[in-house]
């Protein structure tokens, strides 16, 4: 096997693991009925919210246990780096394609139009990735300390 299929093999297993989390995060949000990032801690009793799910301005769920809302956020930081290894797998299996075709009569090349979605994949799921990790040590910070949280 030749390294490029090796390569694009690879690629391949990244965006089906990707979807995996996905389906997974999804699946386990509806189940619980939201998220530890939405929810809140009250007197150390832990709830998950789910925005849009059951209300608009969200619904708390009944009480869950600090396990479950420590697993909860941090399946939901998993998925912004998840997002930028799929898109970016994407976009490296589709860069020659998106070349072939924007070097013909565009204005710009592209080359440059691949690297600008890079950066911009980089750039957005970076600053969320990390967003909901200092909402994360926040949490952790405030809850330690026998406060509430409530984002």
């Amino acid at each position: 096997m030749h390294d490029q299929q090796k390569r694009n093999q690879l690629l391949l297993w990244v965006i089906a693991l990707g979807l995996v989390n996905f389906v997974a995060y999804t699946l386990i949000y509806w189940y619980l009925g939201g998220d530890a990032p939405n929810g809140f801690v009250e007197d150390g009793v832990y709830h998950l919210r789910g925005h849009f799910l059951w209300a608009l301005s969200g619904k708390p769920t009944d009480p869950v246990s600090r396990n479950v809302w420590l697993y909860s956020f941090v399946h939901s930081i998993s998925i912004w780096p998840t997002i930028a290894a799929v898109l970016a797998s994407m976009l490296f299996l589709a860069r020659p394609h998106i070349e072939a075709t924007m070097n013909i009569n565009s204005p710009t090349r592209g080359s440059v139009f691949v690297v600008s979605c890079f950066v911009v994949i980089g750039a957005v799921t970076s600053l969320s990735t990390l967003f909901f990790v200092l909402g994360f040590i926040r949490a952790l910070q405030t809850v330690a300390s026998g406060g509430a949280y409530n984002p």
